[in-house]
């Protein structure tokens, strides 16, 4: 374990393990940030909420890259995915000390889904190291 210090941010990854076991206590939320198309060909999280990283970013008024963009352009995204994305924050709006756990494949997106969150004020926001990949191995 990591000592915080009042003047040091807490890390923003988490490692995989502590991760399950987090979600199996049930004292954390697991966002997946992955595209709905990534998770339709590799498969779903059942533990996880699904908020497409992008919508995140758009929701929040940041511009995304050309290459997020492309992605996007192949899936855009719908009302029903900015009202779920909405709901899922709104239900912890109040709770600001909740822990978010963000997954996308690799942990490059749930890394920045994690920063994006701690900007909003979820200061207990992490990415899982290694994503759904490192996940997947745990079993």
């Amino acid at each position: 374990m990591v000592a915080v210090t009042p003047t040091q941010d807490p890390p923003l990854e988490i490692r995989p393990e502590t991760a399950q076991e987090i979600i199996r206590l049930k004292i954390a939320t697991l966002i997946d940030v992955r595209q709905p198309t990534e998770i339709e060909l590799e498969g779903e999280i059942p533990e996880a909420e699904s908020v497409p990283l992008f919508d995140l970013k758009k929701i929040l008024g940041h511009k995304l890259t050309e290459e997020e963009q492309e992605i996007l352009d192949c899936d855009l995204p719908t009302e029903k995915d900015a009202r779920l994305f909405l709901s899922i924050i709104n239900k912890h709006h109040y709770q600001k000390g909740n822990v978010l756990l963000c997954l996308c494949n690799s942990g490059k997106r749930s890394l920045h889904a994690a920063q994006l969150l701690r900007s909003m004020g979820y200061e207990r926001a992490y990415s899982v190291a290694g994503g759904v990949r490192a996940w997947r191995e745990l079993g």
